[in-house]
Order: structure tokens, then C-alpha cells, then sequence
């Protein structure tokens, strides 16, 4: 049996593929048509993973879509006659869309597949689970657990915006949600936005802005103090109820109205290129304190509701690996599973396996792999004749290894000598993180490697962390965590072995004084608290990244390189050699490696191309 899924026309669009509930492929359409974040139908990644299985559309069993579209419109209807007469342009802007296109959704899918290949439409079936039961679903069916507790959370779905199900056999039951206005996910949105950054895909950098904060300093404590009294309640079970009178979202077009928390905060909303002051992070540390509190608490509820010792998360706020690391650390649950597709994408797997197991009521066997994500890399990979394509275009120069352990030796030796290194192997990651085949890689024991890479090759803010990935069994020899963390959702502490004094009136020293900081032995990976994004890499899954930090080990002493995606600030991952080529020659990385070839970036031919990378992607 085969099912697709799709997820589309929000962010994030993607889609994926499983035959007799086995995760076959997925992928989002932002690698393909290089637009970050897009909404679109995903035509690419469909087409990749009929493809890469094998099949057409006619031999589906079934399509699943990753929400409900008229619930979605019942929810847009009941808010805005509800805050009538507020919200009137925002609705004379959105109803006409609706209309148009998500009302007659099946009609538009139909639409859609019939550019990609001819297919009977009579004979396709089509299914449209809820948006948090395919969080849900995505989550429990591709864990390894046999039955689990399951938290969702995001922004909003239909009217939901988190979720606690429980997880036996092939069931998901629902247990109990939290609904639209009040949403965690819209409430860390809401300070992204007020902070500078883009909603929906610029709270990674409120999370890694955060520690920049002085903990328990008043300043923290007094903007934890505003947000609980005039902001949100907070309750019991993690639900929180969000006072509308600063929010506006549910009938505008912006996420907060500015000038009432310009009053509340005492600053102004921050445009995205300002300079970050102190009050900027401790208002981020502030809210990533409260978002933790709440994460907990729908924690214990979870588990109070299941008796579950297993915990499954997906949803958008499930990619706040700091507070994924603190609920961990509770011992709560013995074992937790994160999603590493979280978000919408993540929505396009869950109904398809959603529609396997609960729609045609298929047993549900559990892995006895460490998950049923296959590392995650489910995306496209390519072959060496690729790679000579792209050579003859670009008359590029590359060496051609035909022994792996020769290349593993001397990329090994090139990351040790303090290059930055693209590199590139297998199939593409399905997620928003790069874990080892699609990555630039560097030197952690570098006191300048994080300023390099954020200067050199990204583009970006100079406060972002850097994540190591670090071979698995080595872990708990660097860092204060046990367990594995293969998808980079668990932010841990560095040991306190590793770590070096902090410096008298540290605290109050600027953000790039902090920044600078030697924090430990390898500070190119050690955030502002001393604290790391830990992947761990598995023999099993990335034999090929698995060897060459192997390797790197061998000729170091470190298990453990930096790893960051493969990309500038504000373009996707890439996807093919032609991509990973172009952005090596874009940027100031040393050395290019795909597949079998590495590119010594001296010995290239001049770049021809106008380097408009900042005209061709929007900057997050």
C-alpha cells in the first residue's frame, strides 16, 4: 500500500511517501525551487518521491492532506465575527483567497498533480486529516516507542494550536487541545516579531539570542513578571490564555500592536538590521524562560493523562531544542522522540501515516531501528556523473578520490588546519537541520571559526551559535547528556571539565564582548552558557560523515566537528552538486566536498556570476 502526503499553502510546503507504512521518501519544495520557506503546491517534491518510489499516481492507494481546509475557514469566520468590527481589512484581504483557492482544496490538488502526470481523477482518493493529528501521527508512528505520550504544539492548525494524544499499537486517541487564540507557538512568534526577527522562521534566532540575557539579573525577572500579568495566564496543565488586547494576529496583519508594547516594555519594536542591546536578549531570555515553564507543564500533564514514560513531540515549538533539553532533564519521561520535520513539513509524513494506520486501520509495527526517520535522510542524492556535469559547466577543478578512507584523511586534515569545508554526500535531509548531507564543517577547538562562519560563509548575525556533531558513543565525554540526539533537538550543557573561567564583570560586558569569550575547549561550538545543539552521529545511519569524523578523531583527539547547513542567510539548503557548487564559489569556504570530489576553492576558475545571492534570496 502507498500513500502520499502533502502538506502546502501555509510554509513549508513538502511532501512525502510511504509504502506498507515504511518511509520510502519526503522532502521539502523550498530545495527545489530555492524559494526558503515556500508555500506553494510542492510539484517537485512530489514528483522526487513518486519517483524515488517507483510509482504514479494512479497506483496510490491514497492522498493525504497534512489539515482540514473548511475547519480552517469555519475557525477565520468565527474569529473575525467575533472581533468584529475589528480586523475588517484583514478580512476583505483573506476571504477572497479563501473563496478562490482552500475552500475548493480537492479541486486544486487535482489541479495541481494533473501538471505533474495525467492520472483518473474519479479513482483517487483524497483524505484530510487534522493538522495536529498529522503533527501527532508523524511523530508516534516514526518513533521506536510501542506506546507513547505525544505533545503537539505550534502556532495554530484548524482551531487547535497544541495537542495531547496518547499513542497504543496503531491508535493516536486525542486527549486534550488547547484552541485558537491562545497559543504558545503565536506568543514566542509574537516577541519574534517584536524583537526584529521574521516570524515563522526567525524564532531559531530569538532562541539563540536568548542566552545573551543576564539570568535572574531584574531586568529578566521584571519582564517575566509583565509578561505573566499583562501578556498570558499561565495554568496548571501548560494551557495558557493570551490577553487579546496586545495581540493582533486573530484579525490583523501584524502579531502584536506595537505602541502598547512599547509602553508595556519600554522600547520600541526592533527593525531586523538594528544593533542588539541588552534589553533585546533579556526580553528574549524572558520569554524563552516562560515558553520552557509551559513546555514543562504540558509535559507533566501528558504524562499524567497517558502514565506514559515515552514522550513523542512535534509541532513548530518542538524545534526549541532548549526547552526540548530542559524537559528531558526533568525526568519526566525516560525516553523522549522529537520529530526532526517538526513543523509544517514534518505534517505531510503524519497523514500520510495517518491515513495508513488509522484510516485503513493498519497494525503498526514498531521499529527496531532507533526510529523508523532513517537519520532523516529521506531527500534526493546523487551520483558522480552529477558531479561531472557540473565540473564541464563551470570548468571546474576537483581531485577524484576512488579510496574513501584517502578522502576522509585528507578532508580530516583540511578541517584541522582551520578551512571550512561544504560537504555533501547521500540524500538530503528531510527538516530544517543539516546533519551530515548537507553541511559546512569546521574546526571546533578554533577560537575564530564561529566569527568566520558567520562572517564568511553565512552572511549572518554574528550572535548565532554553531551545532558539533559528534560521533554518539563519544558524547557524554564532551557533553552532559547520556542519551543520543541524532536530528540536533537537544540543547545540552558543555562539561564543566571542558569549560574556562568566565572573566570578572562578565555579566556586564556587551553582546560581541560575550561573544568572543573563550568559553571552553572547543568554544567554536560552545554557545554564550556554555551550552551546545548536540547531533550525534550513528554508524548505522551516516556511515560516511559517521568515518570521517572518525577520522578526524584519529588525527585530533576530537570526536567532534562543527556542523552548520550548507546554505547563505535566507537561501534554502541546497539540494544538488549545481547548488553546493555555486554557494562554495559565492562565499569564502576553503574547500568543497560531493561524493568523490573535493574542490580546493584556489585552484577554481574566476567566478563569472554576479554574486547577487543577497538580491536573490530575502534575508530571515
Amino acid at each position: 500500500m502507498k500513500i502520499l502526503g502533502i502538506s502546502a499553502f501555509y510554509h513549508d510546503s513538502a511532501a512525502a511517501i510511504i509504502e506498507d507504512g515504511e518511509i520510502i521518501a519526503a522532502a521539502q519544495e523550498e530545495r527545489f525551487t530555492r524559494k526558503k520557506h515556500d508555500p506553494g503546491f510542492p510539484a517537485h517534491a512530489v514528483k522526487f518521491c513518486l519517483e524515488y518510489a517507483g510509482t504514479t499516481i494512479d497506483k496510490l492507494d491514497a492522498i493525504a492532506f497534512y489539515d482540514k481546509p473548511l475547519l480552517k475557514f469555519e475557525r477565520l469566520l468565527e474569529t473575525y465575527y467575533a472581533f468584529a468590527p475589528k480586523g475588517v481589512s484583514s478580512f476583505i484581504t483573506a476571504i477572497p483567497v479563501w473563496l478562490r483557492e482552500k475552500m475548493f482544496l480537492k479541486r486544486l490538488i487535482q489541479e495541481e498533480l494533473s501538471k505533474i502526470e495525467n492520472f483518473d481523477k474519479n479513482k483517487l482518493k483524497l483524505l484530510f486529516p487534522e493538522h495536529h493529528l498529522s503533527h501527532a501521527a508523524s511523530a508516534y508512528y516514526s518513533s521506536p516507542f510501542e506506546e507513547s505520550a505525544i505533545l503537539t504544539i505550534d502556532g495554530v492548525g484548524e482551531w487547535a494550536t497544541a495537542s495531547i494524544c496518547h499513542g497504543t499499537g496503531k491508535d493516536v486517541k486525542i486527549l486534550k487541545e488547547l484552541k485558537f487564540p491562545h497559543s504558545l507557538g503565536l506568543l514566542y512568534s509574537a516577541f519574534t516579531y517584536f524583537l526584529g526577527f521574521k516570524v515563522n522562521s526567525g524564532e531559531y534566532k530569538l532562541m539563540g539570542l536568548a542566552p545573551y540575557g543576564v539570568p535572574g539579573s531584574e531586568q529578566v525577572n521584571q519582564y517575566i513578571a509583565i509578561i505573566k500579568e499583562k501578556l498570558i495566564s499561565l495554568k496548571e496543565d501548560g494551557s495558557i490564555w493570551l490577553n487579546q488586547e496586545y495581540f493582533n494576529y486573530a484579525t490583523g496583519l501584524r502579531m502584536v500592536h506595537d505602541n502598547k508594547w512599547e509602553q508595556l516594555f519600554g522600547f520600541k519594536t526592533r527593525k531586523p538590521e538594528d544593533e542588539l542591546e541588552a534589553h533585546h536578549c533579556n526580553l528574549g531570555l524572558a520569554i524563552q524562560h516562560v515558553t520552557e515553564e509551559a513546555v514543562i507543564l504540558m509535559g507533566k500533564e501528558a504524562q499524567r493523562l497517558t502514565g506514559s514514560k515515552n514522550l513523542c513531540l512535534a509541532g513548530g515549538v518542538a524545534l526549541n531544542c532548549v526547552a526540548n533539553g530542559k524537559l528531558l532533564n526533568t525526568g519526566i519521561f525516560d525516553d523522549v522522540f522529537i520529530q526532526p520535520a517538526a513543523g509544517d513539513a514534518g505534517g505531510a509524513l503524519g497523514a500520510a501515516q495517518a491515513a495508513y494506520h488509522i484510516y485503513f486501520e493498519k497494525e503498526r509495527i514498531a521499529p527496531k531501528a532507533m526510529d523508523a526517520m532513517k537519520g532523516s535522510y529521506l531527500g534526493p542524492e546523487f551520483s558522480d556523473l552529477d558531479v561531472d556535469r557540473v565540473i564541464r559547466k563551470y570548468n571546474a577543478q576537483a581531485k577524484h578520490f576512488t579510496n574513501y578512507d584517502e578522502l576522509c584523511t585528507y578532508v580530516a586534515q583540511r578541517i584541522a588546519e582551520d578551512n571550512v569545508v561544504g560537504w555533501m554526500q547521500g540524500r538530503m535531509e528531510f527538516g530544517p537541520r543539516a546533519l551530515g548531507g548537507r553541511s559546512i564543517l569546521g574546526d571546533p577547538r578554533s577560537a575564530e571559526m564561529q566569527r568566520k562562519l558567520n562572517v564568511k560563509i553565512k552572511y549572518r548575525e554574528s550572535f548565532r551559535p554553531f551545532a558539533p556533531s559528534v560521533l554518539a558513543e563519544d558524547c557524554s565525554s564532551y557533553f552532559d547528556h547520556k542519551s543520543h540526539s541524532p536530528y540536533m533537538l537537544l540543547v545540552q550543557s558543555v562539561l564543566e571539565s571542558r569549560r574556562n573561567p568566565l572573566p570578572p564583570g562578565y555579566n556586564s560586558f556587551s553582546l560581541k564582548d560575550k561573544l568572543y569569550h573563550l568559553r571552553s575547549d572547543m568554544p567554536a561550538i560552545t554557545h554564550i552558557d556554555f551550552s551546545a545543539r548536540i547531533q550525534t552521529v550513528h554508524k548505522e545511519t551516516n556511515p560516511r560523515y559517521y568515518q570521517l569524523i572518525e577520522t578526524f578523531k584519529k588525527l585530533t583527539g576530537y570526536g567532534v566537528v562543527v556542523n552548520t547547513s550548507f546554505n547563505v542567510r535566507g537561501e534554502p539548503i541546497i539540494c544538488t552538486p549545481e547548488d553546493a557548487y555555486r554557494c562554495f564559489m559565492r562565499t569564502e569556504m576553503d574547500f568543497l566536498v560531493v561524493g568523490n570530489y573535493v574542490f580546493d576553492k584556489k585552484a577554481q576558475p574566476e567566478w563569472q556570476e554576479k554574486d547577487n545571492w543577497k538580491e536573490e534570496f530575502t534575508l530571515d
